[in-house]
């Protein structure tokens, strides 16, 4: 039987998302202020609203990545050895910010958290506005696509992983509220974060760059 996406190849798409979701990002750090702002239940709603947007993308992606392979394969292939640089580029950053021992420019200002207005669309505003969330979908996914295969059933089981790690890593986010938000202001413990992160991103992107 054929699977619809090869082992190895989901094996290091999991990696990547389990490192980049437990990154701090506009997604994540609007579930700490969420939970901070609203309590944990509002916060969990608002989670549920940030991976509605995700499914949003996802079927973007369904469309336009399927368009792509169809209509030019080479193009798709150098898309896919540009989004293994960005992710070295990536790790790179971190660790360059880890041995500055300064905090990622981009994830240090959380969104504005609106007590008036729903947590779900609130969070759904985010995530659809996330610049990273437009970096993942155009340079992050591209390489793990085979292009033997059919698109659609790919990009469900990627689609799958993407919002489990976010679910997991968001609530925790929202749950922990200022605990984490204290723990990420920490000097040392965002420096060791930073490289640990970057040290990771680095390793998958050497996965991605390798492969076949």
């Amino acid at each position: 039987m054929i699977l619809p996406v090869d082992p190895a190849r989901y094996g290091a798409f999991l990696a990547i998302m389990a490192v980049m979701a437990v990154t701090p990002g506009p997604a994540n750090l609007f579930a700490i202020a969420a939970g901070m702002q609203r309590g944990r239940g509002q916060a969990l709603i608002g989670v549920a609203g940030m991976n509605a947007a995700t499914l949003v993308w996802f079927g973007g992606a369904a469309l336009g990545l399927g368009a792509l392979v169809a209509a030019f394969p080479a193009a798709f292939r150098l898309l896919a050895v540009a989004g293994g640089l960005y992710v070295a580029w990536l790790g790179l950053r971190s660790i360059w910010a880890g041995l500055r021992g300064r905090a990622d420019a981009e994830a240090e200002a959380a969104p504005v958290v609106h007590t008036a207005r729903s947590a779900f669309l609130d969070g759904f505003s985010v995530q659809i506005a996330n610049p990273k969330a437009l970096l993942f979908f155009t340079a992050v996914l591209p390489p793990f696509i085979d292009t033997g295969r059919p698109i659609v059933p790919q990009l469900l089981l990627f689609a799958v992983a993407t919002i489990g790690f976010d679910i997991i890593a968001m609530s925790a986010y929202g749950l922990g509220g200022a605990t984490l938000s204290t723990r990420m202001n920490e000097p040392a413990f965002r420096r060791g974060f930073a490289l640990l992160v970057g040290a990771l991103l680095i390793a998958a992107a050497g996965l991605i760059l390798t492969r076949d």
